[in-house]
């Protein structure tokens, strides 16, 4: 048995040939069995010359425009199965999530992963299952391309197998199923309260039902259906567009997921029961590459929420970067506001450093000690926004968007401008070592000079002795946790900016500035010029009221989680570990520092800021361009022009220049 040679994938077509018999129609487990085997020549193997399944596929073909017995087993083989088999279900539930909320259908999927359904034997479903048995087949299914497909599909004379009554029969029960739930679906809130009136008067979503309820007497009425699918498709993309204005909620892109689902499988049944004898092969085609897929996929939680979760993410990410423009400096009048707006931000900081120290001297518990130090952070970076200052940490989560932006193909339909890409990036930079230089520049003398008038105030310095030591050592890069911590602080940074752009989204969804206009109480307590001061307020700073308070409570409470679960985990933020290290140094005196050793401690802070700059930064970028659909694959040039541009002009990274070429200040 062991010593018995593998037998080369190929030689089933061989033995196909040299049997030269004809499999009956009504054998449908020789027939599945046909199909397995079949498709195992196509998928790639081990074995060098059968590595790319796109060759496979050609060589497939080639043989069976050489052998008409293998090309009418072949599609005995397929009719078998299309006879015999239940087509509904893979029609109309195949990679369609079946629940009716997201919640239901993210758990129903875990369930399914802990403890598969049952197949039945006579659904097509099981026959896919079959024939793609490996959970990873879809992968070579979609990389070959597309037109091999349609050739493939073409040569089997795919469009003569519909005719059969039964096959028919069930095309048209599942056609109908989907225009139902369409109808449906197009009467929820979530949609008919966000469709352009005159869709809302004549609704596409139901129209569509009463063509379809007629294709079966009178096939010309595609033409009908066709129409009426454009115009809900057009609702669908009407919707999406708004989201930027009118704001999103999981729900609403989770039915819009589920109607465009629908939609695509009832055009498709649309081209098969026409009978205009014209049918489009390469639709036919993504359908078959999709089922495949979802068929491999079906219990995967993460392809599940990168699909739903995709246009609200894309929402927090928009509502993100319209704020990182802000923070993108193209003259020398916006680098030296930006600089003048840093160091007042480092004003604010040295406040609340200070406040922090003297938080820490009251004997507290160690979860009021957090919650105060939060408050106390939360306040401090509200101020900030208030004041309309800059910290400079702040920025990444949000110029990521922004960046991310230029290459969004769902604004943009032309090809991005990759060389404006790289001055945006340029931009960036100097924007961000502009606003890091103002905060710094401000930060540690300011904390410098607080502590020296502490000093004289209350004549004992604020932080002294081995309390200052441990102070300075908690920011050395390598005899400290700190860069590590950095890193830490950079992802909280991240996720206040989700916070801010998710909030500022709902308040939009929700409609809250409207609604606090029309709030009975709020309309008899306060004078209506107030209350519409009040909404609009809300309206615009919601979201950057959200992101500060949480970003000041994941730093303020991240020394009380490591402290109860006793493990190594803080934070390190640039701007306040710069005035830690001036308040520390001053404790010290100069003169009892080693000038090395100090050295080395600001160039760990500088690393800080760095760390805290890459990590909010990549993830922030990371999320904006996922849920752009934009895969940097496409355009590996970009590093190049990147570099070229960098060697160019190095010092455009830095700070900008006096006259700004056409091509960066157009």
């Amino acid at each position: 048995m062991f010593g018995k040679k593998k037998k080369n994938k190929a030689d089933f077509i061989e033995t196909v040939v040299a049997k030269s018999t004809v499999l009956p129609i009504t054998d449908s487990a020789q027939g599945l069995d046909f199909l397995v085997a079949f498709f195992s020549v196509i998928r790639p193997s081990s074995q060098k010359e059968k590595r790319n399944a796109t060759r496979n596929l050609e060589f497939v073909i080639g043989q069976l425009h050489q052998h008409p017995v293998l090309l009418t087993n072949l599609q005995h083989a397929l009719l078998s199965q299309l006879i015999r088999t239940d087509l509904s279900p893979a029609l109309t539930e195949s990679g369609i999530p079946l629940a009716r909320g997201f919640w239901q259908e993210f758990f129903g999927r875990l369930r399914h992963k802990l403890l598969p359904s049952l197949k039945n034997e006579n659904d097509f479903l099981y026959v896919l299952n079959r024939v793609f048995f490996h959970t990873d087949d879809y992968k070579w299914v979609e990389d070959i391309p597309r037109e091999s497909w349609v050739l493939f599909f073409e040569s089997i004379g795919l469009s003569l197998h519909v005719d059969d009554r039964r096959i028919l029969s069930q095309l048209l029960y599942s056609l109908k199923t989907l225009s139902f739930q369409v109808a449906q679906l197009g009467l929820e809130r979530e949609v008919l309260d966000y469709i352009t009136p005159e869709n809302r008067d004549d609704n596409p979503f139901v129209q569509q039902t009463y063509y379809v309820h007629e294709l079966e007497k009178d096939p010309s009425i595609a033409g009908k259906i066709n129409e009426t699918l454009a115009k809900c498709y057009e609702s669908i993309d009407f919707i999406r567009e708004n989201h930027s204005r009118r704001g999103a909620s999981l729900h609403q892109t989770y039915i819009l997921i589920l109607l465009a689902n629908r939609l695509e499988r009832i055009s498709i049944l649309t081209d098969l029961l026409d009978r205009d004898h014209s049918f489009d092969t390469g639709k036919f085609v993504d359908f078959f590459r999709m089922l495949v897929r979802n068929e491999n996929r079906k219990n995967s939680i993460l392809e599940f929420m990168s699909q739903t979760t995709g246009y609200l993410a894309y929402q927090i990410a928009e509502h993100k970067g319209a704020k990182g423009d802000k923070y993108i400096t193209s003259t020398w009048a916006d680098y030296r506001s930006m600089l003048t707006s840093a160091m007042g931000g480092g004003a604010w900081v040295c406040l609340v450093v200070l406040i922090k120290n003297l938080l820490t001297k009251m004997p507290m518990a160690i979860f009021w000690h957090g919650f105060a130090y939060s408050v106390n952070y939360s306040v401090g970076f509200v101020l900030i926004e208030e004041t309309h200052t800059t910290l400079a940490t702040k920025q990444p989560a949000f110029t990521a968007s922004a960046v991310a932006g230029s290459l969004d193909t769902r604004r943009n339909t032309r090809q991005p401008n990759l060389y404006n890409l790289a001055v945006t990036v340029a931009k960036v930079s100097r924007s961000q070592i502009a606003s890091f230089a103002g905060n710094l520049l401000v930060v540690f003398p300011g904390m410098f000079g607080l502590a020296w008038l502490y000093h004289k105030i209350f004549g004992v310095p604020l932080l002294a002795g081995e309390a200052a030591a441990r102070m300075l050592r908690d920011q050395h890069p390598w005899q400290s946790l700190s860069l590590l911590y950095a890193c830490n602080a950079g992802f909280f940074l991240f996720l206040s900016g989700i916070i801010a752009g998710y909030v500022q989204n709902k308040i939009q969804y929700g409609h809250i500035s409207q609604r606090l206009q029309t709030h009975p109480i709020l309309r008899m307590s306060m004078p209506r010029e107030r209350l519409m001061k009040l909404a609009n307020y809300v309206e615009k700073h919601a979201g950057s009221l959200a992101g500060n308070i949480s970003l000041g409570f994941f730093l303020g409470m991240a020394g009380f989680v490591g402290e109860i679960f006793g493990i190594h985990f803080d934070v390190r933020h640039i701007t306040i570990s710069s005035g830690n290290t001036a308040l520390a140094v001053y404790g010290l005196g100069f003169s009892h520092i080693d000038p090395w050793y100090l050295v080395t401690v600001f160039l760990g802070v500088l690393g800080i800021g760095f760390f805290n700059f890459l990590i909010s930064f990549s993830l922030a970028f990371i999320v904006a361009v996922k849920s752009r659909g934009v895969r940097l694959r496409d355009y590996p040039e970009f590093l190049g022009i990147l570099w070229r541009y960098f060697r160019k002009n190095p010092l455009d990274f830095i700070r900008p220049r006096r006259r700004l070429p056409e091509t960066e200040g157009g």
